[in-house]
């Protein structure tokens, strides 16, 4: 692979520069600017180095149609103030755009090109509109991992048709994800948290050989306590696991691999309740289970302040409601006291992790968070990612 920081050259050359821009929104306003501050050192990297710069990126899934609410006009304002540099958006058929007229006024080295996936040859991973992207640009630089678990047009079959290189956040992506996989320090905790257990499998198998520990939290673990012989009442769950739950412990058994879940919970009636804590043996058939207990959040300190190296993938309850974040806030007190003493080497990623550490402002006091959610549990799990491919 190469990579865009040491090429020479990059004077007036046009770089098609993908990124993953897909921020939320809420009526036009963005409300969590991580993945924007996550791409800066390349836009400043490329300035500095007096490029043009057209960037590709995308916002929620149009389905190959335009919708005005997905525009990434607020992204470009937002830029505009970050980089202090004049954006233009071009809105018009893509189809339509040539070279030569994309930064015909002097003033603009930043373009963008709007919303990618308003045409639908984009995730069709259409050759030709590849190659018709190809023709706007003289370089070609991925620096969206968090997209390349997607064999889209802009991310995989554009590499055919110009020099490309990998990125600055893309480097430093695959660089904190090798020390987890390759370059690991025992021992080692895995903590996984969201709703689906299925979607997760592939992840938790993976890791099983190679971790300490797995901590199962989240309404994941919901699967795990019914599993048990446990009531969860109206909790999250998904059917058919039993085979999947098998499958883990007897994996875990076989490699010495320790698997924690819940011991106690914190329950509601609804998502909009009270936090109610209850041994596994009391929840009824109306609670919800919502969070982890106190005793499960010492449990899992524990585990952490004998780990040299944490991962964290998904909430351990539903942190939307403060009462019931404690399992999360009390995860990343614990993770930040370890890695201020340098005892640990700690890597977050995922959207809602990411927003949990935003809502406790401790997205820099971990050595790593990935903006990816995808791409990152498929690197993991040792999948080959047709973006990474590409560009190799």
């Amino acid at each position: 692979m190469k990579y865009i920081k040491d090429q020479e050259n990059l004077k007036d050359k046009i770089i098609l520069l993908r990124l993953d821009l897909n921020v939320p929104l809420k009526n036009r306003v963005i409300i969590d600017e991580t993945r924007i501050n996550k791409i800066l050192p390349i836009i400043n990297f490329l300035l500095k180095k007096k490029s043009k710069i057209l960037i590709i990126s995308h916002i929620g899934r149009p389905n190959g149609k335009i919708n005005n609410d997905l525009t990434l006009k607020p992204v470009c304002e937002n830029l505009e103030r970050k980089t202090n540099q004049k954006i233009k958006l071009i809105k018009e058929n893509i189809y339509k755009i040539k070279k030569e007229e994309i930064f015909k006024n002097l003033k603009n080295q930043i373009v963008f090109l709007e919303n990618i996936r308003f045409y639908k040859e984009e995730e069709n991973n259409d050759i030709n509109f590849s190659k018709h992207l190809a023709k706007l640009a003289d370089i070609f630089v991925n620096d969206a991992f968090s997209c390349s678990h997607r064999a889209h047009s802009s991310v995989t079959k554009i590499t055919k048709f110009l020099p490309s290189f990998a990125g600055l956040q893309l480097e430093t992506e695959i660089s904190a994800l090798k020390k987890v996989t390759s370059e690991i320090k025992k021992p080692v905790t895995c903590i996984v948290g969201g709703s689906k257990i299925s979607t997760k499998i592939g992840l938790i198998k993976n890791l099983i050989p190679k971790f300490d520990n797995i901590i199962i939290v989240g309404a994941m673990a919901n699967n795990i306590l019914s599993y048990k012989g446990n009531p969860i009442g109206r909790s999250l769950k998904e059917t058919d696991c039993k085979l999947v739950i098998d499958d883990i412990f007897e994996t875990a058994k076989n490699y010495s691999c320790s698997i924690n879940y819940p011991e106690d919970v914190a329950v509601g009636k609804n998502m909009d309740d009270k936090a109610i804590i209850k041994e596994l043996n009391e929840v009824s058939n109306d609670d919800v289970i919502l969070d982890i207990g106190p005793r499960t959040i010492e449990r899992i300190k524990n585990i952490i302040e004998k780990s040299k190296t944490v991962l964290w993938n998904g909430p351990a309850g539903y942190f939307e409601n403060p009462n019931f974040a404690n399992g999360c806030y009390q995860i990343t007190k614990k993770i930040i006291e370890k890695n201020r003493k340098n005892l640990i080497y700690s890597i977050a990623g995922g959207g809602d992790t990411i927003a949990v550490l935003n809502k406790m402002k401790a997205v820099n006091d971990f050595n790593f968070v990935s903006t990816a959610g995808g791409a990152f549990l498929e690197y993991l799990e040792g999948k080959e990612l047709p973006g990474i491919k590409a560009l190799d």
